[in-house]
C-alpha cells in the first residue's frame, strides 16, 4: 500500500515537473515577428498640404522643417515585451515594427524616424526582421527624392553599473543608409545586464501563477534569447547565432568604424536616476571615452523627461578625502538621503527615545542611504515609496524634468566643461539638441495629443503579482552596496514615483533641403537640428553677422560680438480624432489598436509662442573652474506679441569682445500652457517652508485618470558655438 501511495506521489511530483517544464520552455508560446505593415504610401496632396503649413504669412523659409523620432522601441526589446504582459497595467499584446512604421505614417504623421530597439536583446532572428521590416517601410514610401516617409536602421547601446566609474550610460546608434551589404550582421549590444531568465521549471512556476498566454509568449521569447549567448567584441561572423557586444562606448565606436557606412551615436537619459549612479559624471567620457565624428547629438528630452539644465542640486558628495556624504537640502533640491535621515529620526520619536540618540540614528542613515549610490532607499525597509519619500531627489522647478535628476549628466553640465589633458587641443562637447519619445509600444511620436497614458507613455504600475517576483524588501536591506544582479529590485521600489516622471516624449525636428534620406542625413551632420517636448513647434535660430549666416548647430571664431535672430511659431492645436486620409489609409481596426482613435489632426489655429528665453555657457577655462558661475539660465529673456502668428527676436551679446571666452549659445521657444500627462509630476503640497507634505497620486495608472496639469511646451534649438579668436 506505502509502495503504491509512494508510487502515486512520484507520478504526481513527474506530472507537475513536467507541466512547470512545458509551460516554463518556450514550447507552448507563439514566436514573436516583425508583423505586416498595412498602410500605403501618403497621397502628394498629404504632404504638399504638411508643407505648407510651414510656410508662415511673414516670409518664407529656405528649408524645410521636418519632425521625426529617433528613440523608438518595439516588443523586439525585453523591456517593452515584459510592459506588454497582463501583469503590467498598459497596453497588452504585441507591438512589433510593423505597427511603429505604421503609426509614424498615420497616427503622428511624422516625416522620419528610427528603430532602436535594445540590442542586448536583438537576437540575430530578430534583427534579419527588423532588416526587412525597415527596408518594407521604406518601399512603401515612394521615390527615394521625395519619400512621404524616411524610416532609419538602428539599436540603442544601453550599459548601466552601480559603480560611477564603470557607468557610461544609454546610446541609440543610427544608420545613414539601408544598402544591404552595408548593414552589420550582428547590432553591437552593451554587456547583458543580470535578467530574470531562470530555469526552465522556475519559468513554469511563473507562467502557472500569472496563467495567460501572453506570459507563455515571454517564456518563448526567454527561450530564445537563451540560444543566442553574447559573443566577443571582435565577433563579425554572419554564421554565428550570437549578440556582439561592445563593451564600453570605445568599443561601440571602433565596431562602427568597422562598417562601410556613416553612422550617428546620440546619448541619451543623461540624468535620468533610474539607472544612472549618484556621483556618476560625464566627465570621464569627455576625457577617455567620445569620438566627435560619430556622438555628434544629444536626446536633452524624451519620455522619460528632461535632461538639460545645470542645477542646485546633489544627490550625495564627497570630501576633501573623498569620502561620500549627504548634502543639505536647498531651495529646490531635497536629498533622499536627508529624507532617509528624516524617516528614522520620526520613527525614533514615536518610540520616545531620546532625541540624541534619535538624531545619531538619522546621521546613521543618511550615511547609509549616500553609500548605497543607486540603491541607497533599500538602506530603510518597511518605508512605502509614495508617502514616505514624497519628492526626495526631484528637480522641483524643472521642466519635466527626468527622476531623481541626475545634475552631472546634463546637456549644460557637458557644454561647460573642457578637457584640459592635452593643452595644445582642449576639448569640449559640441553637440547639436534633439528630443524623441523613448516610447516602447512601437508608437513613434507619441507627443501629439496628451492623452492615454497606458498606450502613450511608458508609466506602467507594477500589479502584486509583480512585486511578488521580486526580493523581499526586509532581505535586501541587510546589503546596502547592491550588485547588479539586485538593481532591478531597487528600480522596481523605485517604480511607484517613477511612474509621476513619464511623458508622452519629444520630438526631433531639423531644417533639411529636401525630404530624401541624403537631404535628412545632411541636416543631421550639419547639427542643423532640434528637440520639442511633443507639439510640432517651428523654430529658426541663426548668428546674423558677419558675411553668411551660421544656423543652429555651427561653430566658429570670431573677434566681434555676434549678433542672433530667432523665430519662432506655435503648434497646431489639436482637432478630436483622426483626418480622412487616415481614416481611408488604415482600416478602423486597426487605426483604434495602433493611434487609439485619435491622431494627429491639427486645426488651422496655432498656439501662442509666449517668450524666448537665452541660454549662454562658458566653457572651463582652467581646470576645476566651477560650472555654478558658467552657466547663465536664462541669460536673456523676450516676451513675445500673443497677437502675432510668429515670434522674432534679434539680440547681440555685448560682452562677448570684453569678456574673452569662448561661449555658446542656444534659445527656447515656450508655448502658452496646455494640459499634459503627468504635467506636476508628484503634485506636492508644500509648507510654509517649502517642504513637500502631501501629494497627488498620479502613479497608478488607473483608466481615467490622466493626471493632467498645465505646463509650457517648449523647442530647444541646437546650440551655437562662438570662440572667441583675438588676432595673432
Amino acid at each position: 500500500m506505502l509502495k503504491k501511495i509512494g508510487l502515486a506521489l512520484l507520478l504526481i511530483v513527474l506530472l507537475v515537473a513536467l507541466t512547470l517544464y512545458l509551460l516554463g520552455s518556450g514550447m507552448l508560446g507563439d514566436v514573436e515577428h516583425a508583423g505586416t505593415i498595412e498602410g500605403d504610401r501618403l497621397s502628394p496632396e498629404v504632404i504638399e498640404q504638411r508643407e505648407s503649413s510651414l510656410q508662415l504669412a511673414d516670409g518664407e523659409v529656405d528649408k524645410q522643417i521636418l519632425f521625426g523620432d529617433f528613440h523608438v522601441h518595439t516588443t523586439f526589446s525585453f523591456d517593452a515585451f515584459t510592459m506588454s504582459l497582463p501583469l503590467s497595467q498598459g497596453d497588452v499584446g504585441s507591438h512589433p515594427p510593423a505597427d511603429a512604421c505604421d503609426f509614424a505614417r498615420y497616427c503622428s504623421a511624422l516625416d522620419f524616424w528610427s528603430i532602436n530597439d535594445h540590442a542586448e536583446t536583438l537576437t540575430p532572428r530578430r534583427w534579419r526582421e527588423t532588416i526587412d521590416s525597415i527596408a518594407q517601410c521604406n518601399a512603401v514610401a515612394g521615390s527615394a527624392d521625395n519619400p512621404d516617409m524616411v524610416s532609419f536602421l538602428g539599436w540603442e547601446w544601453s550599459q548601466s553599473a552601480v559603480d560611477p566609474a564603470k557607468h557610461f550610460g544609454h546610446k541609440n546608434v543610427v544608420l545613414a543608409t539601408m544598402e544591404a551589404d552595408k548593414i552589420p550582421s550582428h547590432p553591437m549590444a552593451a554587456p547583458r545586464q543580470p535578467m530574470p531568465i531562470p530555469p526552465d521549471i522556475a519559468r513554469g512556476i511563473m507562467a502557472l501563477a500569472l496563467r495567460d498566454q501572453r506570459t507563455l509568449d515571454m517564456m518563448t521569447y526567454l527561450d530564445e534569447l537563451d540560444e543566442a549567448p553574447h559573443c566577443g567584441s571582435g565577433s563579425s561572423d554572419d554564421s554565428e547565432n550570437c549578440i556582439r557586444v561592445a563593451n564600453d562606448p570605445n568599443e561601440l565606436f571602433a565596431g562602427l568604424d568597422e562598417l562601410e557606412m556613416d553612422s550617428i551615436v546620440i546619448p541619451h537619459g543623461t540624468a535620468w536616476g533610474i539607472y544612472t549612479p549618484p556621483g556618476s559624471d560625464w566627465r570621464k567620457q569627455l576625457e577617455n571615452y567620445h569620438d566627435s565624428k560619430r556622438q555628434t547629438l544629444l536626446e536633452v528630452f524624451s519620455g522619460h523627461g528632461n535632461s538639460e539644465r545645470w542645477i542646485d542640486n546633489a544627490s550625495i558628495a564627497f570630501d576633501d578625502k573623498g569620502n561620500v556624504y549627504c548634502p543639505a537640502p536647498t531651495a529646490s533640491f531635497y536629498p533622499s538621503c536627508q529624507r532617509a535621515g528624516d524617516i528614522i529620526l520620526q520613527r525614533c520619536l514615536d518610540e520616545n527615545i531620546a532625541r540624541q540618540e534619535c538624531e545619531q540614528r538619522a546621521d546613521t542613515a543618511r550615511l547609509d542611504y549616500a553609500e548605497g549610490g543607486l540603491n541607497g532607499s533599500m538602506a530603510i525597509p518597511g518605508t512605502n515609496n509614495r508617502v514616505d519619500w514624497l519628492d526626495g531627489s526631484q528637480c522641483r522647478d524643472c521642466f519635466l524634468p527626468a527622476f531623481n535628476y541626475r545634475r552631472l549628466g546634463s546637456a549644460q553640465y557637458m557644454l561647460a566643461m573642457t578637457d584640459f589633458d592635452k593643452p595644445e587641443e582642449s576639448r569640449r562637447f559640441d553637440f547639436g539638441f534633439i528630443s524623441s519619445s523613448d516610447n516602447h509600444s512601437a508608437r513613434p511620436g507619441t507627443g501629439y495629443k496628451e492623452i492615454n497614458p497606458g498606450a502613450n507613455t511608458d508609466a506602467r504600475q507594477l500589479t502584486r503579482a509583480m512585486a511578488g517576483l521580486l526580493p523581499a524588501e526586509e532581505a535586501i536591506a541587510q546589503s546596502v552596496a547592491l550588485t547588479d544582479e539586485q538593481m532591478s529590485s531597487a528600480m522596481g521600489k523605485e517604480g511607484e514615483r517613477f511612474n509621476s516622471f513619464l511623458y508622452t516624449g519629444g520630438l526631433i525636428a531639423l531644417h533639411s533641403e529636401g525630404r530624401g534620406r541624403e537631404a535628412i542625413w545632411s541636416a543631421l551632420r550639419r547639427k542643423e537640428v532640434y528637440g520639442t517636448s511633443g507639439p510640432k513647434i517651428l523654430l529658426w535660430f541663426n548668428k546674423v553677422d558677419g558675411e553668411k549666416p551660421l544656423a543652429m548647430g555651427g561653430k566658429m571664431a570670431q573677434v566681434t560680438n555676434p549678433v542672433f535672430e530667432v523665430r519662432a511659431a506655435g503648434s497646431f492645436k489639436q482637432l478630436p480624432g483622426c483626418p480622412e486620409h487616415a481614416t481611408q489609409g488604415l482600416s478602423g481596426e486597426r487605426l483604434k489598436l495602433l493611434c487609439q482613435g485619435e491622431c494627429d489632426n491639427p486645426s488651422d489655429e496655432r498656439r501662442a509662442i509666449t517668450r524666448i528665453e537665452v541660454i549662454k555657457i562658458t566653457p572651463q577655462q582652467y581646470e576645476g573652474e566651477p560650472v555654478d558661475n558658467l552657466v547663465a539660465d536664462p541669460w536673456k529673456v523676450f516676451s513675445c506679441d500673443s497677437g502675432e502668428q510668429t515670434c522674432t527676436v534679434t539680440f547681440s551679446d555685448d560682452e562677448f569682445v570684453t569678456g574673452e571666452r569662448h561661449s555658446v549659445y542656444y534659445v527656447r521657444a515656450i508655448e502658452e500652457p496646455s494640459d499634459t500627462i503627468n504635467g506636476a509630476n508628484l503634485a506636492c503640497e508644500y509648507d510654509e517652508n517649502g517642504r513637500c507634505i502631501a501629494m497627488r497620486d498620479c502613479g497608478n495608472n488607473e483608466p481615467g485618470n490622466d493626471c493632467l496639469a498645465p505646463v509650457e511646451h517648449r523647442a530647444w534649438s541646437s546650440p551655437i558655438y562662438v570662440d572667441y579668436a583675438p588676432a595673432g
